[in-house]
């Protein structure tokens, strides 16, 4: 655990925050168990990445703003900037990024991103919130990138682990090529049976499960007979589900946006997904993570 990590800690769990990319590496109960990945080398070292302004790859790695290109790497800049810490206390802790020079040369827009953490009891509160600064309407895609233990500590078996959402998924799947990450024209069968899915390391041979139109906003992560995690997100209409197989990891991703779809060209404005805040305006996404132990 790096060093300038920031802790903040409710009476039953803690957490361990990471300027950089005001990413949680930790979330811990009183035991000692960590619900986060081990982020073995192996497979991946992320935790829960912050994925602003685009959420999975652009067409080339380039964003088009008004005839001109932009370099722009898979997930945004977010996970890899320095945040401020904004407010501390020991249950809650809020880290600010705005735009400057450097992502400027990269996203051609103010915007101002703060990420607040909050621990009561046995849940944890994500709110990220982007606010406009400027003169123009804001285009940018915002997702969540946690990764989970799989298995959950509790001795709940692996292969019993399963996705229960809150409403039937009957909609199919998207994938993304291997090669460029794009989103790939053609949808899949739904591996959910009404609303549980079984988890299953092959579901990962092709990348990641992807819903661009899910109908749940909350669901439930766990195995019968050991703990789970709720988790809610209100504000976000589409989910990825990733592990590289045979991690101990799955990640479960709230997303608003997603990668370019194969055969994009348009300008960044244009892209499926995208949201478009107005000067002045701001728009949060919420994420709660609640142990059930």
């Amino acid at each position: 655990m790096p060093d300038n990590a920031v802790a903040i800690a409710s009476e039953v769990l803690s957490a361990r925050i990471h300027p950089t990319g005001a990413e949680l590496w930790s979330l811990t109960d009183g035991r000692g168990r960590e619900y986060m990945t081990d982020a073995d080398p192996a497979f991946w070292t992320g935790h829960a990445p912050i994925l602003f302004p685009v959420v999975g790859s652009l067409a080339h790695d380039h964003l088009r703003v008004d005839g001109r290109t932009y370099a722009m790497e898979r997930h945004g800049f977010a996970r890899r900037s320095a945040f401020a810490i904004a407010e501390q206390a020991p249950d809650h802790v809020r880290f600010a990024l705005r735009d400057s020079p450097d992502t400027r040369r990269v996203y051609p827009y103010a915007f101002a991103l703060d990420i607040a953490f909050r621990l009561a009891g046995w849940r944890l509160e994500i709110v990220a919130s982007v606010h406009n600064p400027g003169t123009a309407p804001l285009p940018f895609s915002f997702g969540y990138h946690p990764a989970f233990a799989w298995p959950l500590p509790g001795g709940a078996d692996k292969a019993a682990h399963r996705v229960t959402f809150a409403q039937a998924e009957p909609a199919p799947v998207r994938r993304v090529a291997r090669d460029t990450g794009l989103l790939l024209p053609r949808a899949q069968a739904t591996p959910v049976t009404g609303r549980t899915l079984p988890l299953d390391p092959a579901l990962f041979a092709d990348d990641a499960l992807i819903w661009t139109d899910l109908a749940s906003r909350s669901l439930n992560y766990g195995a019968p007979g050991g703990t789970s995690l709720d988790l809610a997100f209100p504000d976000m209409p589409m989910l990825g589900l990733w592990q590289v197989p045979g991690a101990h990891y799955i990640c479960i991703e709230p997303w608003q946006g997603h990668a370019d779809p194969q055969g994009f060209a348009g300008d960044f404005a244009d892209k499926p997904g995208l949201v478009m805040l107005a000067p002045g305006a701001v728009r949060s996404f919420h994420l709660s993570i609640t142990v059930n132990v």
